[in-house]
């Protein structure tokens, strides 16, 4: 998002709350109603928009998705009071950082345009017109982007306050539903009952629920009931889905009678909106008895299972139906993500801002690795004896658009999650590897590196021509990579893993396991598993000297490590009385900030100069 100017915050926010709600209150009693062509109501709004705002140009964009363009379909000028100009209908690329933007937030608010790198598509568009500002609203109907309203400031920049982009997002659901209802209108007039009712359940389908969670949102306020939605996701089987369906779909609205509104919102999917207020215990005990109803509807068909998501118009920023439903859907979808069919979640506005913010840090990680704009710092491997490096860890390192280090932890967690880990494991072994056999000859042997897989790359086929292809490259000895794993790893396909492990061995590299003590394995395990050392986890060492039970298990460890004939390294060691109960416990080899934290290859190799 293009970095914003900084702004006082404004003493009359809630004289500019009331009149923000104001308008909107007007122009959905103006409107709403139908019964103005949809011209006349989009001219209305962007009128009303433009005044609000005080801004120079509102345009409203429909989506083409065929063609991937977005067509301006009602264009005003404020500074005019014109409508329409001659060749507003002009068209941009849909398929653009832009668009993909777009269907992605609230809105989009960029104080100067020619600064945000994800609107350069549109430069020779702000050519054009002169536009300095932009406060973009997408417009979403059904859960998909369907246009955008486009508030433009000519001339100069301008920053948009938080106000401003809550009521522009609400113009942009202003201007779906409007879009909607003369869209139902215009199909009311061929045939009402067939658009508004789902021909194989005969009940209301998605767009009647809209309008029935709207019409419910209409009166609600700070002090007004909140208004509720349940999404209902039903696993139907495989055998006659059609007869499964209908039965469902029969046992809800028997069971619902007159207390909620229920359509079937999707092909194996329903939704309700209660006719009134709800408590979360309510609504909770509502949708459990909904899942019941669906199970009963299988008896005898082999079972049918559902799971239901729950949401509240408290937590919307800004009263729109259809994100009402989207809320309940995912909830739903978060339902059945916990692995079991019975179960109830209720919308947590917190963790869905969370999961968008890791959809933009996944994105910016992508491109970063694209761009090469990602790092391979290095952590020193010390003999804890007399503190000689011996070798260095291999860490992924990112500095993000704020000039700011991302946690190593975040950016792992983020790669694993959405499988970039594979490519960017490939890519940092290349560089670690290439690195590695520059290094300099040590008194005290061939420094190792070590580099961490991760159990997305373990369970990858690819994963031993990978190690082979690197150390081919480099020419690194094989002998001095250390492969390091968690006991997480292994456990996702045990003999998958073991066999990958013995192919790595066959090369030549080493393979130790990684944050050993935090996972399920045993010491009596080590002996069957393919490795040749362990790295004791920090928490076993964080509470050193003064923590004895921690000492007997590390002494333990040690122990059978060494009848095992594997090296153990111990690591998080950060201070100097640490490094010697470690060694009491029997452990030669230790990492930790006490030795040094990551740095860049160069600092590195200085460190190994020194020592010569």
């Amino acid at each position: 998002m293009q970095e914003r100017c900084a702004e006082a915050p404004s003493a009359d926010g809630g004289s500019s709350a009331r009149r923000h709600n104001q308008a909107l209150v007007a122009l959905a009693r103006q409107c709403w109603t139908g019964r103005q062509s949809l011209e006349w109501a989009l001219a209305r709004i962007c009128e009303t928009s433009a005044e609000v705002l005080e801004v120079d140009r509102v345009n409203v964009w429909r989506l083409h998705p065929a063609h991937g363009v977005l067509r301006c379909i009602h264009a005003y000028d404020r500074r005019s009071g014109e409508h329409n100009c001659p060749g507003y209908d002009e068209a941009l690329d849909a398929d653009s950082e832009y668009g993909r933007r777009l269907d992605q937030v609230r809105v989009i608010d960029a104080a100067d345009v020619h600064r945000d790198p994800g609107l350069s598509t549109l430069r020779a568009y702000f050519g054009r017109h002169q536009v300095a500002s932009l406060l973009d609203a997408p417009v979403r109907g059904e859960g998909a982007l369907v246009g955008v309203v486009c508030h433009e400031q000519i001339g100069h920049p301008r920053a948009w306050s938080e106000a401003e982009q809550a009521f522009a997002a609400s113009i942009g659901d202003y201007v779906a539903m409007v879009t909607e209802i003369h869209r139902r209108h215009d199909a009311e007039r061929r045939l009402r009952y067939l658009e508004l009712h789902d021909a194989q359940t005969n009940l209301p389908n998605r767009d009647h629920l809209l309008e029935v969670a709207h019409s419910a949102l209409r009166p609600a306020g700070g002090s007004e009931p909140a208004v509720t939605a349940i999404h209902l996701q039903v696993d139907l089987g495989d055998d006659d889905r059609g007869s499964a369906l209908v039965a469902v779909a029969a046992a809800l609205r028997g069971g619902m009678g007159e207390e909620a509104t229920l359509a079937r919102v999707r092909d194996d999917a329903f939704a309700l909106v209660p006719h009134r207020s709800l408590r979360e215990a309510d609504a909770l005990a509502l949708a459990g008895r909904c899942v019941e109803l669906v199970e009963r509807a299988g008896d005898g068909r082999g079972g049918l299972r559902a799971v239901a998501g729950i949401a509240f118009s408290h937590d919307l920023a800004a009263p729109s139906a259809d994100m009402l439903l989207r809320n309940a859907e995912l909830a739903s979808h978060r339902a059945r993500s916990l692995g079991r069919l019975d179960r109830c979640e209720v919308f947590d506005a917190g963790r869905h801002r969370a999961l968008v913010e890791r959809m933009h840090l996944e994105r910016a990680l992508r491109e970063a690795h694209q761009e090469g704009r990602l790092h391979v710092h290095y952590q020193p491997l010390a003999r804890l004896a007399d503190g000689r490096i011996l070798g260095a860890e291999a860490l992924l390192r990112w500095r993000d658009d704020a000039n700011q280090w991302r946690p190593t932890g975040e950016v792992i967690d983020v790669a694993e999650a959405s499988g970039l880990i594979v490519p960017l494991g490939r890519w940092l072994l290349g560089v670690a590897c290439r690195a590695a056999a520059a290094w300099p000859p040590s008194a005290s042997g061939p420094l190792t590196l070590a580099v961490n897989i991760s159990a997305r790359q373990l369970e990858q086929p690819g994963l031993v021509a990978d190690v082979a292809a690197a150390l081919e490259a480099s020419g690194l000895a094989p002998g001095r990579l250390w492969l390091e794993l968690t006991e997480t790893a292994l456990l996702a396909d045990a003999p998958f893993a073991i066999a990958t492990l013995e192919r790595l061995r066959e090369l030549g590299v080493q393979v130790a396991l990684d944050d050993f003590g935090t996972g399920q394995s045993s010491l009596a395990r080590l002996r069957h598993l393919p490795i040749d050392g362990l790295k004791v986890d920090r928490g076993f060492v964080a509470d050193l000297p003064g923590d004895p039970l921690d000492m007997a298990i590390l002494a333990a460890i040690a122990t059978v490590a060494a009848k095992a004939g594997l090296k153990v390294v111990a690591e998080g060691i950060e201070r100097a009385e640490q490094v010697q109960a470690v060694m009491d416990c029997g452990i030669a080899l230790g990492q930790g900030y006490h030795f040094g934290r990551p740095v860049p290859e160069a600092e590195l190799r200085a460190i190994f100069s020194r020592q010569g």
